[in-house]
């Protein structure tokens, strides 16, 4: 018995769906529409930031969202949809960093979150600095703020 083309089509596209909706359910992908931190720990790589995180003055001021992702609609879920596919990718090829690192692209976001919230108390420092705004980075300083030990 020959299988048709359009056969073997549908049978493999339900078998690579199937798989997808197993693996996004299994990682608990709903999760990451939210801003609850909670999320963030999913991964086992993320369990020392989180524990991190809840024991800084942070915790009652600002959740992983409000860091690690840009404050406006389109380029939050922009962000989020990279960051998803990236750690997908990353976790299933078992090819990630450990301790994680942030990316380039992530520590910029990071930074200009940073400077958005913390504008009063910085604006005068980094806009007289010889160097411009972007001679002097938040994290140079403040390193473990936010997931200090």
């Amino acid at each position: 018995m020959l299988i048709r083309p359009t056969t073997m089509l549908a049978i493999s596209s339900g078998v690579v769906l199937g798989l997808g909706l197993y693996t996004f359910q299994y990682a608990q992908g709903f999760s990451y529409f939210s801003t609850d931190p909670r999320a963030c720990a999913n991964c086992h790589i993320m369990r020392e930031q989180y524990d991190s995180w809840r024991k800084s003055t942070h915790h009652a001021a600002a959740r992983c969202v409000d860091c690690h992702l840009p404050h406006s609609l389109v380029p939050k879920y922009i962000a989020k949809g990279v960051n998803g596919w990236n750690h997908s990718r990353a976790f299933t090829m078992q090819d990630f960093h450990e301790p994680i690192q942030i990316t380039p692209l992530n520590s910029a976001i990071l930074e200009r979150n940073c400077r958005s919230c913390h504008e009063a108390l910085v604006s005068e420092l980094v806009g007289s600095h010889a160097g411009g705004t972007e001679a002097i980075r938040c994290v140079g300083c403040h390193r473990s703020t936010g997931h200090g030990p």
